[in-house]
């Protein structure tokens, strides 16, 4: 593991030293390659594909474990949307000159070595190495264990171009010891790694945090509410909570608990349910739902669950207060919307709620690098420091100061 780490380390010295334009460059061959290597990429997810099946994962996770040629395809393409954005590093943030004549430039500067560790999605594995790439971060990426095979031949593809252009194939990594020693020793090795970022089940989540000794990032829990207002128009309130709920159950910023304004409940519910019933949503609702509806009975446990399946929890509430009560109660600092019309309460409720992401008349679905233009994402931050939800190049950033001086002392 050290030496490892070692490699890591001295490859990032290298990486500091590419040009932009060479970085680019680089990332438009890597998108070439995982186009070249679809095959390949596909027949090694298959076998992750039959083995995930035979361990019985949920089709949630099958859903989020799928590569496909269209998948492979997005990939590449936001491995090239990645490349098109904005130099990162390099920047001049801010500047200013002293009394005694000091000129200070606050300049953008990448992290480092950043480890990644993730769960289920192979897409990650480009992602995140491209965005490293592009913000001249080294990465080291520990994914789940169910998706090893498709990681493997992703991170070949995307090394292979490195090889190719001389550079040290220690720029984007694969953790070597994949088990779970492996991990608690690579995120206590604050010598060598500058940052550790956890996305995936609040179990893995909780276990790095509570150990870890390198500076962590955690990308925690989707419980996203959407809360339809008294004033809320009804036919774009239904369209709104269908999509956040079932357009992609198995994500962190699909919608798990649905709050309807007691005013308007006994017209908007069965409506709803309406809806959801086409959509085969299994709904669960307290009991002021139940009495306008027959759903099953969500307990307060529900209200706590990130269910990331095509399942629904709805509870009727007395007005937008009460709304954000709940959401102050459950919530996990990640997405929330309110549908209304009503301008005050909506300014009530967006000031109000403590989220990376709070969305008015609009989908929780959107909380996601590629939706708010950033190229891709290492994961939805819940923290509040250094970055806060989509994380995209910006976030795999920091800055130092540049002083000039002309002979000062002090």
């Amino acid at each position: 593991m050290e030496q490892f780490l070692q490699e890591a380390k001295a490859a990032s010295r290298v990486l500091s030293l590419l040009s932009g334009a060479d970085k680019n460059r680089i990332l438009r061959e890597m998108a070439a390659s995982l186009r070249a290597n679809t095959m390949n990429i596909i027949e090694a997810n298959a076998l992750d594909m039959s083995e995930g099946r035979s361990n019985h994962l949920s089709s949630a996770l099958l859903d989020r474990l799928l590569l496909d040629e269209g998948r492979i395809e997005s990939m590449a393409v936001a491995v090239e949307e990645i490349a098109a954005l904005k130099e990162p590093i390099g920047r001049v943030l801010d500047g200013w000159v002293t009394e005694n004549g000091l000129k200070i430039e606050k300049v953008s500067i990448p992290i480092g070595v950043i480890g990644i560790i993730y769960e289920s999605r192979p897409n990650v594995t480009s992602d995140t190495a491209a965005l490293c790439f592009k913000s001249a971060n080294v990465c080291i990426l520990k994914g789940g264990k169910e998706a090893q095979r498709s990681n493997e031949a992703i991170a070949a593809a995307l090394r292979g171009v490195l090889r190719r252009n001389a550079l040290p194939e220690a720029l984007i990594s694969l953790l070597p010891d994949a088990s779970r020693e492996g991990v608690a020793r690579l995120i206590k090795m604050d010598r060598y790694v500058d940052l550790i970022i956890p996305r995936g089940g609040e179990a893995l989540v909780r276990f790095v945090n509570e150990n870890a000794t390198v500076p962590v990032v955690k990308h925690d829990k989707g419980l996203c509410h959407t809360y339809i207002d008294r004033d809320a128009i009804l036919d774009d309130a239904i369209k709104i909570a269908i999509n956040a709920k079932v357009q992609r159950p198995g994500v962190c910023n699909a919608m798990e608990t649905l709050l309807v304004d007691a005013a308007i409940a006994p017209e908007a519910l069965p409506r709803l349910k309406a809806a959801f019933d086409v959509a085969h949503t299994q709904l669960k609702g307290c009991d002021a739902t139940r009495a306008i509806i027959e759903v099953d009975t969500a307990s307060e446990a529900d209200f706590d669950t990130e269910y990331l399946a095509n399942i629904l929890n709805i509870r009727v509430v007395e007005g937008v207060e009460e709304a954000i009560e709940h959401i102050v109660r459950h919530g996990s600092g990640h997405s929330e919307s309110i549908i209304t019309q009503n301008v005050t309460t909506a300014e009530r409720f967006l000031n109000s709620i403590d989220a990376a992401a709070v969305y008015l008349n609009a989908s929780t679905r959107f909380t996601d690098g590629g939706a708010f233009g950033f190229g891709a994402e290492v994961g939805i931050s819940t923290n509040k420091l250094h970055a806060r939800g989509p994380m995209g190049i910006e976030g795999l950033t920091t800055y130092k100061y540049k002083i000039y001086g002309s002979g000062q002392t002090r």
